[in-house]
């Protein structure tokens, strides 16, 4: 038993040392690749899709109600009390004969039918509300859809940023790291001061925490992203894309009008008022008589066996009117109560009718200005580059300072990281607009 227990461990130690020798695959990673995984495993949209089955029961429970309902009734009577009649005597002058009869029986079997015939409407209604329901949480997933895939596009444009900014923070330290070994060199002829020395050594020096910042914004980046898409944070990946410029023409009328008919809140909020008027008659009809035929079939005896004769059956077969005639004022309040109800939901609707055009218009707003920032920042990067490269010839040839070359690296640095921005934005503003009219991603291959 010992060597097996050893041999055991062994291979689990082998197993181990396999796993760790044996790291994960490096996966590669698109923005539609992202998101298709973000639907399929990020678990907080996975719990809200969760919801359409729940609702989807919900319409067979109510459909249920349609159907005949039957029961079974097993009675064992512990204790009962015996009553006593009174005849009168047959024999004139005598006292009348008192006698006890037993009208119950120990064991009772019961099989109970209820059809229901008339209910008012409330059936109908239920079944309608329950089928409104589940509308509006269908309604529901495509919102939380719609707010993981811009999510999701929010966060891999965010890495593409980051991944910017490392760039441009590795060409200002290289830069500077140039810049200051020709200073150097032209220091150690005698054609640079010991004050240009020093502050291009500084100016190297001081890059770099920049640097170091911006790898860490890209590790945070990334470890957001593989979070939206459901990616274990250990898992290496290869994000494949770049921020670029793709032309959209917005307008204004068309994508209010495409979002007041296509948002899935607006939606789900038709919906809510169609159940709150399902409510309403549900309410009302409980002032209506309701109608049922009701059967039972018994078996009763006094002992618990099975012999033959020892058990008595008896059927009955009726018909049940129930008339409401006070309940406290419970459905007068429930009436009030639904009639309520309907009226939030009117004013719920005008105020996000409202927030969707403001949506609408502000995330327009911010795509112009985007892309005018974008198409700015683009000649700017150009004239940024051609005045560093200006700076060091005139440097090298002793028309330019020390602090002129540093201004225009700073220049070029604040143009690339302004340009990147501007990227950035333009690319958020545009998944903003296509959420705020209520569109955006959407791949047949993911339910």
């Amino acid at each position: 038993m010992k060597s097996v227990g050893k041999a055991l461990i062994i291979l689990a130690l082998i197993f181990t040392v396999a796993a760790i020798s044996y790291p994960q695959e490096k996966i590669a990673l698109t923005l539609d690749e992202c998101i298709r995984l973000a639907l399929q495993q990020n678990p907080f949209y996975l719990a809200e899709k969760a919801k359409e089955e729940e609702a989807s029961y919900r319409v067979k429970e109510a459909v249920s109600n349609f159907f005949p309902s039957l029961n079974a009734l097993g009675t064992n009577v512990l204790d009962k009390k015996v009553f006593t009649l009174e005849f009168p005597s047959f024999i004139p002058g005598q006292p009348p004969q008192r006698v006890k009869i037993d009208f119950t029986r120990n064991y009772q079997f019961a099989l109970t039918l209820s059809v229901p015939l008339f209910t008012g409407g409330r059936l109908i209604s239920g079944f309608k509300q329950a089928n409104l329901n589940l509308a509006a949480t269908q309604e529901t997933i495509r919102q939380s859809r719609q707010e993981t895939v811009f999510n999701v596009k929010k966060a891999f444009y965010g890495y593409l940023l980051a991944r910017e900014f490392v760039a441009v923070s590795e060409e200002a330290v290289t830069l500077a790291d140039k810049h200051f070994k020709n200073v150097k060199n032209l220091y150690e002829v005698g054609m640079a001061s010991k004050f240009d020395l020093l502050r291009s050594e500084v100016q190297a020096a001081n890059l770099k925490p920049q640097l170091i910042r911006a790898k860490n914004g890209l590790s945070i980046a990334e470890l957001g992203l593989k979070t939206l898409s459901g990616l274990d944070l250990n898992q290496p990946v290869e994000i494949k894309g770049s921020l670029s410029f793709q032309e959209f023409e917005a307008k204004l009328d068309a994508n209010v009008a495409e979002a007041l008919a296509s948002r899935p809140e607006l939606i789900q909020l038709a919906y809510q008022k169609q159940m709150a008027a399902e409510m309403l008659k549900m309410a009302r009809a409980a002032y209506i008589p309701t109608l049922a035929v009701g059967g039972a079939f018994n078996y009763w005896a006094d002992t618990f066996n099975f012999k033959k004769n020892n058990w008595e059956s008896f059927y009955s077969i009726s018909l049940v009117m129930s008339i409401p005639i006070f309940n406290g004022f419970s459905n007068s309040a429930k009436v009030g109560e639904t009639k309520a109800m309907m009226k939030q939901l009117d004013y719920s609707q005008k105020g996000l009718m409202e927030m969707v055009k403001f949506e609408v218009q502000q995330a327009i707003l911010n795509l112009q200005q985007a892309k005018e920032s974008l198409l700015s920042q683009e000649k700017n990067v150009e004239q940024a580059q051609e005045a560093v490269r200006i700076a060091e010839l005139n440097y090298a040839e002793g028309l330019a300072t020390n602090l002129d070359v540093s201004s225009v690296q700073v220049a070029l640095t604040q143009a690339k990281t302004n340009y990147s921005q501007a990227l950035y934005d333009y690319a958020t503003a545009l998944a903003q607009l296509e959420k705020a009219i209520g569109s955006g991603w959407d791949k047949d291959e993911v339910k």
